[in-house]
């Protein structure tokens, strides 16, 4: 429509924000919105559709995971302890996305630091699934599921360390990916787990998914763990018949306390596949217990390390009348951080301490090694697992708050991507008896990320999931704490 000069990229914006004013007060997608700087940008957008300049992603109003910095746009990871600070200059991903000419609706909310699976951070509040609003949108980035699931941005950019973009693009009915590490920078990704982090987008169907990513993948020098190898055309990969793909079933992936509804759900979508021309096998992955309690020593000891430059000296929130310094750091960290931060800082310093190095991180680090191994056996004989994202639909708000071992729990099966570097993406592939969206995971080998879009392109394409939507207007009736949104 922008191409035909149908509608103008402004228009388009302004549409946008019209349909937040409508539905954001009981969604809470956003922390900070952009919109004088947003319609700027969609000046410039229609310029450039004047001058025969624009891209794919010109004048397309996107949402940013509050996990990535933007220059002069405050970025607070939804925590106290950042919540007034505005960086000096731009993640990679932004730079790529403001050059695509790509509009920046604002700020999306999430767990705090990525901290979490639900997004009910303390300080911004929850973000309610467009489709229930009682139930969570998954997380971390669940303000950037919900925001693409309930019309308030066309796509949106989210950070994945254990299962954060997947997740919540499941629960929230949308596409989802996690690419490779090394594959997008995450130079101005603030660091949760850096053998881990890395950034992908969420959008509404696959082929929205290999637009951004043409446009945010590549080498950067400025982040040492990007990876120096040529970026394809994914949507060249976007072609349809799955002939000569061959799909492998992990058993550990499908075992007793999942759903039965998402289970069915997984196991209908693996029976399309076969309709399509793809071959079924059963493959294992005999480390897949050991997921969990490997991640959350690993993760939680690189936290602990990241985040201790978060001590009110430099920047973010400091206590005002500490008694001495070292009262300074603790009553700033005290009450600049939230529970779950608070525990994770805990549970690696823990893990990294003296005589407690060998045994706690050393040994997860070996068998994350195992887990790696694990995957590239399998992959020497399909190209693509097929599993369930979560054990679960969506659960509701305040459910698992009280219980932090069930809310690890889970992303059981969106982990061990992260833990292995590979590609992992969420396509929606049905519907609990609640309405409620299912989401199938799909994984493949290192760089192997237009496989994964071939597939879900085809699977798409045969189903029809990702065309169907929330269908209630705003009631207005939940209240959702709103102190921190506010315009820059």
């Amino acid at each position: 429509m922008l191409k035909k000069r149908e509608i103008s990229a402004v228009e388009l914006t302004k549409s946008i924000y019209d349909r937040i004013d409508r539905v954001e007060n009981e969604i809470n997608a956003f922390v900070t919105m952009n919109k004088e700087e947003a319609l700027v940008a969609a000046e410039v957008a229609n310029q450039r559709y004047k001058d025969g300049t624009a891209g794919p992603l010109t004048g397309i109003p996107l949402g940013i995971k509050d996990v990535i910095c933007t220059k002069g746009l405050r970025t607070t990871c939804s925590s106290k302890i950042l919540g007034n600070y505005i960086p000096p200059y731009d993640a990679m991903v932004m730079t790529k996305l403001r050059e695509a000419g790509a509009v920046i609706v604002g700020k999306t909310n999430m767990d705090e630091f990525a901290m979490g699976s639900s997004t009910e951070p303390v300080w911004t509040g929850p973000t309610h699934n467009p489709w229930s609003l009682e139930h969570i949108s998954g997380g971390s980035s669940g303000g950037s599921a919900a925001a693409v699931a309930a019309d308030e941005c066309l796509g949106a950019l989210g950070s994945d360390t254990g299962g954060s973009i997947r997740q919540p693009a499941a629960h929230c009915g949308v596409a989802g990916l996690k690419p490779t590490y090394g594959r997008v920078s995450r130079y101005g990704l603030v660091a949760y787990g850096s053998s881990l982090d890395q950034i992908g987008p969420i959008t509404k169907d696959v082929t929205d998914l290999a637009i951004i990513m043409n446009s945010i993948s590549g080498y950067d020098p400025q982040d040492s763990t990007s990876v120096p190898r040529e970026v394809p055309d994914y949507t060249a990969a976007l072609t349809h018949g799955l002939k000569g793909i061959k799909i492998g079933l992990p058993k550990e992936y499908f075992i007793s306390g999942i759903d039965p509804e998402v289970v069915t759900a997984v196991k209908n979508g693996v029976t399309e596949l076969e309709k399509l021309g793809a071959e079924v096998l059963d493959v294992s992955l005999p480390h897949t217990e050991y997921v969990v309690a490997v991640y959350y020593v690993i993760a939680p000891a690189e936290a602990s390390s990241n985040l201790a430059r978060y001590d009110g000296v430099k920047y973010g929130f400091r206590e005002k009348s500490p008694a001495n310094l070292m009262d300074m750091y603790y009553q700033t960290r005290t009450n600049g951080f939230g529970p779950e931060v608070i525990r994770r800082i805990i549970m690696g310093t823990y893990v990294l301490s003296a005589g407690y190095y060998d045994a706690y991180y050393r040994k997860a680090s070996q068998v994350r090694t195992l887990i790696r191994q694990d995957f590239e056996e399998a992959f020497k004989v399909c190209d693509v697992l097929v599993t369930p994202v979560a054990p679960t639909p969506a659960f509701k708000i305040g459910q698992m708050t009280d219980d932090p071992l069930q809310m690890y729990l889970s992303d059981i099966f969106t982990l061990s991507a992260n833990m292995a570097g590979i590609p992992g993406m969420s396509v929606p592939c049905g519907f609990s008896s609640a309405g409620l969206p299912i989401g199938m995971q799909l994984m493949a080998g290192h760089f192997k990320e237009e496989t994964l879009l071939k597939v879900g392109f085809n699977f798409e394409s045969a189903t029809g999931f990702h065309k169907q939507k929330p269908t209630r207007e705003p009631s207005l009736r939940i209240p959702t704490k709103r102190s921190m949104l506010h315009e820059e």
